[in-house]
């Protein structure tokens, strides 16, 4: 039969100082330690009481004959006997009312108040698995477990007495040795990480195994600190994880961080802003209370209020959150998506009518809910009537322990909250996983029954959990990772009002950490409902995201979300939303307007179908033409004096070289290629050279033939028509040559000009070697300047027809083109360069035929009667 016993609640002194430290009171007159100084000095203090003990009962044993307890045993709220026992600890009350401390009397007993459902049915759980393992035949046949359940009220003070009365049991005396065995074999509990922490250090001098169903504080998971620590649930550290992936899915980058100022809720924040800083997700704020600063509390309030993050990260134990929704209902702070832990999205303690108008919509990880055989009827109904026994009130006993435990019978036959216990299967499995270790370590088999004269020490209970590995009757399998703790799995629910109006916890997703990394989170973002009953997705970002063609520019000072979105330069693009830079098209593309595309640059060139091409080619096919009709009507008067006296033979070579270089000028237009860059300047350079070369030689045979006149003279001997062709032939043989070591060395080639438009590409004929350029132009200069001095000296000699003084006006009108060609060319763009060049080869072509043919075409047309050898000879 369970034993129900009033708890006694004597204090000791540094127990006080400990709850002090929690409650972040003042010590003394003006000393109020720091948060992490009273961690430090919560931990001296606890080592303090530790050794105060020790040599209490080392004094009793040498100063007494017996050893035993400094003041009144601890009596468990639930107990029952059995061959092997295991203690629990829970807060089956959540408040506590501490009476006047002057340190100059005994205290007063402490006062438990307001009873948590979920706690209570957590130890009711622990008794329904005891009790089943108990019935079961193949699972420790021959053995009964015993229990010994405690209520911490959720305080750590209590939590130290309730590790105190687990170890020592209720009995006054313990003989002669101090050094006798612990009263359970294991501890399932705490529920809270604080809590669980201090049991754990209390109990780990002694090797007791305590296994958790809640606490999921990361920094338990250090084996050195916590050697004999396991619980059935996982670590924090894959909750902090998954927080910010769930915040990410969303596209949630910047939002507001709130925990319990507890090591739960300190560690579990400290996971998820280094995760944060890791995604990119910025968050705003980060704040911090506990269940007993009503101060801090309102700043928290005040600091949510004023925020600009609409999302809003509760790593908070259910009694902290339960606070501040109670503030944020109160100043009616709606429209926020809050983002809860397994600690508290799930509590039915937080659901009231008001609540949801705050926590409506909230999304957060639960621990997932699995069906246990006969668990509801045994918490309505077997419990209260076999364990309690508040059925039958027959007896005085009876009537005064269900008279003490009022609070607790008004849930008697209470079971609206059966359906959403989550916890309740961790706390099964917890229980079964000491039965399999005390049926490995009693030597217990199917065949034959369990060995109960062995003495089982709690170590080995450690060392056996540590090699558990079995599989629950749902499927669920049990086993503890080198950490001590189980894998992670979890349930995303979010809060949404049903159909019958009542509030639920409904699944919308899952995280296993036990899958491949792209099946560890799914989501069913069509099932979640949004604050407000909105199906629409709340945005929670510092700035709008960047379009493409666009990219991010920090804000001095401020997180990396917050950032201005400025346009790419011209020739740069972002392709993708939220872009840290711009990339830079290729040479031969350009950014389009929108600044997020490369397109292909325009490539010009002057073509044949352009109208000034056509313009061009027009002019050349007529001063071809004329050419052409200038030889003609030279052909048919070639044995008139007009012609025989102007040198017939250097005037055909002229008029073919004229015609030559009319036609260079076709080489210019059209898409440039290897072989059209490498003929146009060669061409040019040689037609040009042959041409100036027939007029210089027409210069020279005029001043010879003046020279000639003069008496005694034979220089027309030296220069008679071999030497005129051999001097027409002379200069272009050296054009050829720098030609040819042009087209060796570097020659020109096609060359694709991006630098000096952005928007299009010049598809020009580069120069190779500007030397070859410049010397094949110079030459020509050259030629054109000798030319043009020599015509000028020979242009007033005594003749009646001086073709110097024609020869001198087309030289200087071609020297003048050319020198207004060179900065033009320079400075020309593109497709004019050509257009440039052309000009002046026509220009110059033009000029000489004009200058130097138009005269005579006129006499031999329009005044042929000036056409005879006495009209030569000035006799006329």
């Amino acid at each position: 039969m369970a034993k129900l016993t009033k708890r006694n609640t004597n204090l000791m002194s540094p127990g006080l100082i400990v709850e002090l430290l929690n409650r972040n009171k003042c010590l003394f007159s003006g000393f109020c330690p720091s948060g992490s100084m009273r961690m430090k000095m919560r931990r001296v203090i606890t080592g303090l009481l530790f050794i105060g003990l020790f040599l209490a009962c080392d004094r009793a044993e040498k100063d007494a004959p017996l050893c035993q307890i400094l003041g009144s045993p601890e009596l468990p709220l639930l107990s029952k006997a059995g061959d092997v026992v295991v203690g629990g600890a829970f807060s089956i009350h959540s408040k506590i009312t501490q009476p006047p401390l002057s340190f100059r009397e005994k205290p007063a007993p402490l006062t438990c108040s307001s009873i948590n459902l979920r706690e209570f049915r957590f130890a009711q759980m622990m008794i329904f698995a005891i009790e089943e393992i108990n019935k079961s035949t193949f699972l420790l046949p021959n053995v009964s477990i015993g229990y010994r359940i405690y209520d911490n009220c959720g305080s750590t003070l209590s939590s130290m007495h309730s590790a105190m009365a687990l170890l020592n049991g209720d009995e006054w005396t313990m003989g002669q040795s101090c050094s006798g065995q612990a009263a359970v074999h294991a501890i399932i509990g705490e529920s809270e990480s604080s809590s669980t922490i201090v049991l754990s250090r209390t109990t780990g001098p002694f090797k007791i195994p305590v296994i958790s169903h809640s606490a999921t504080c990361e920094c338990l998971s250090n084996r050195k600190e916590y050697p004999s620590f396991f619980r059935t649930i996982a670590s924090d550290l894959y909750q902090g994880r998954a927080l910010v992936q769930l915040v990410k899915h969303f596209g949630w980058t910047w939002v507001g961080a709130v925990n319990s100022d507890s090591d739960y809720g300190n560690n579990g924040m400290a996971i998820f802003l280094a995760a944060a800083q890791e995604e990119g997700v910025c968050v705003e704020y980060t704040e911090k209370f506990s269940r007993h600063e009503p101060e801090k509390l309102l700043k928290v309030v005040e600091v949510i209020l004023k925020s600009t993050a609409r999302v809003i990260v509760c790593f908070l134990a259910h009694v902290e959150m339960n606070n501040l929704l109670e503030q944020l209902s109160r100043l009616n702070i709606t429209g926020r998506q809050f983002i809860g832990v397994e600690a508290w999205i799930t509590a039915d303690s937080l659901v009231t009518p008001t609540s949801f108008n705050v926590l409506g919509g909230s999304l957060g990880f639960a621990v997932q809910k699995v069906n246990i055989s006969g668990l509801e009827d045994f918490l309505v109904k077997d419990f209260w009537e076999s364990d309690l026994q508040c059925n039958e009130m027959n007896t005085d006993s009876m009537i005064k322990i269900c008279k003490e435990n009022q609070d607790l019978l008004e849930f008697r036959g209470y079971n609206e909250d059966v359906a959403e216990l989550r916890y309740s299967s961790n706390i099964y499995n917890a229980i079964f996983a000491v039965a399999h270790s005390l049926h490995s370590i009693l030597r217990c088999s199917e065949s034959q029954d369990c060995e109960k004269t062995l003495v089982v020490k709690p170590w080995e209970v450690v060392e056996a959990l540590q090699q558990v590995n079995f599989t629950m009757n749902n499927g669920d399998q049990v086993w503890f990772d080198h950490t001590g703790a189980a894998v992670a799995k979890y349930e995303v629910v979010n809060w949404q009002r049903g159909s019958d109006g009542l509030i639920q916890f409904k699944p919308v997703g899952y995280y296993d950490a036990s899958l491949p990394s792209g099946q560890m989170f799914v989501l069913n973002t069509e099932a979640i409902t949004w604050p407000g009953g909105s199906k629409e997705l709340p945005a929670s970002v510092c700035s709008e995201s960047c379009r493409p063609g666009t990219h991010k520019v920090l804000q001095k000072g401020k997180p990396i979300c917050c950032y201005d979105c400025i346009p790419c330069p011209v020739g740069e693009i972002s392709n993708s939303t939220d872009s840290n830079d711009c990339k830079k098209c290729p040479e031969e593309f350009l950014s389009n307007q929108n600044r997020d595309a490369c397109v292909l640059k325009l490539i010009e060139f002057l073509s044949f179908s352009e109208v000034m091409a056509k313009i061009l080619v027009f002019f050349t096919l007529f001063g071809l033409l004329l050419t052409f009709m200038v030889a003609a009507l030279f052909l048919i008067n070639k044995e008139t004096p007009l012609v025989k006296a102007n040198n017939s033979e250097l005037s055909f070579l002229l008029l073919f070289s004229l015609s030559l270089c009319f036609l260079c000028s076709l080489t210019f237009i059209g898409q440039p290629t290897e072989w059209s860059c490498m003929l146009r300047h060669t061409a040019f350079g040689i037609t040009f050279v042959l041409c100036i070369s027939c007029i210089l030689g027409k210069t020279m045979v005029v001043l010879m033939a003046f020279r000639a006149t003069l008496p005694g003279s034979n220089v027309m001997k030296w220069f008679g028509p071999a030497q005129q062709r051999l001097t027409v032939l002379f200069f272009p043989f050296i054009q050829l040559i720098i030609c040819t070591l042009w087209l060796r060395i570097n020659p020109p080639f096609p060359f694709k000009n991006g630098s000096y438009y952005l928007e299009k590409i010049i598809l020009e004929c580069a120069l190779g070697s500007t030397v070859g350029f410049w010397a094949v132009l110079g030459f020509i200069g050259f030629l054109a300047l000798l030319c043009f001095v020599l015509a000028f000296l020979a242009r007033k000699l005594p003749d009646s027809f001086n073709e110097a003084k024609y020869i001198t006006f087309s030289m200087l009108i071609f020297c003048a083109v050319w020198l207004t060609f060179i900065p033009a060319y320079v400075s020309s763009p593109g497709k004019f360069t050509v257009a440039v060049e052309i000009f002046a080869i026509l220009a110059s072509s033009y000029g000489i035929l004009f200058c130097i043919f138009a005269p005579k075409c006129f006499i031999l047309v329009f005044k042929p009667e000036m056409n005879t050898r006495k009209h030569m000879l000035g006799k006329a």
